[in-house]
Order: structure tokens, then C-alpha cells, then sequence
């Protein structure tokens, strides 16, 4: 079967990205960097609501303090990242001091 020529047009093996390294880096971290902050401001604004409804008869200040705190630990993160660079894989967000 393999000799017989079929009619399945062939795929061009994929050219690597013509973006350098360091672009393609930053595209990352700014990724990472926008899902965390929709990720932790909407767990936060959740965390608010619910203790606007339970405890604080329905205000709006407890929502938008949780949304505060998840923007600002989101914040916080991307900062690091963009400072520091990538962190290694594994270490369980335990720092790693070299010798």
C-alpha cells in the first residue's frame, strides 16, 4: 500500500517562526501576564460579590476591593516576570538560591 501513489495532496514541512527569540519571549510573558489578570481580577470581583451579598448587604465596595486584590496579586506577578525573567519549571514557587 505504501508503493501505491495517492491522492492526498502532501504538507510542506512548517517553517520556524521568523520572529526572533527575545520577541517571542516578551509575546509570552504578556500572555501569561493578560490571563492572569482576567483570571484573578474575576475571581476576586466573584469572592467580593459573594461577601457583598452575605455579610455586607449588598454594597458594592467588597466587590470592588476583591477586584483590587485579584488586579493587584495580578499585577504583582507580571511584574516579577518582566523583571526577573522565567522562572524554572518545578520549583513549586519555591525561590532557588545559586551558589
Amino acid at each position: 500500500m505504501a508503493d501505491t501513489p495517492s491522492n492526498e495532496p502532501r504538507l510542506a514541512p512548517v517553517a520556524p517562526s521568523s520572529r526572533p527569540v527575545s520577541e517571542a519571549l516578551l509575546n509570552d510573558k504578556w500572555d501569561r501576564a493578560i490571563s492572569s489578570a482576567v483570571i484573578r481580577g474575576s475571581l476576586g470581583l466573584s469572592f467580593g460579590v459573594v461577601f457583598s451579598v452575605l455579610l455586607f448587604k449588598r454594597r458594592r465596595w467588597p466587590a470592588l476591593v476583591g477586584l483590587g486584590f485579584g488586579l493587584g496579586r495580578a499585577y504583582e506577578e507580571a511584574d516579577a516576570a518582566f523583571k526577573n525573567g522565567p522562572t524554572p519549571s518545578g520549583t513549586n514557587g519555591m525561590r532557588l538560591v545559586r551558589s
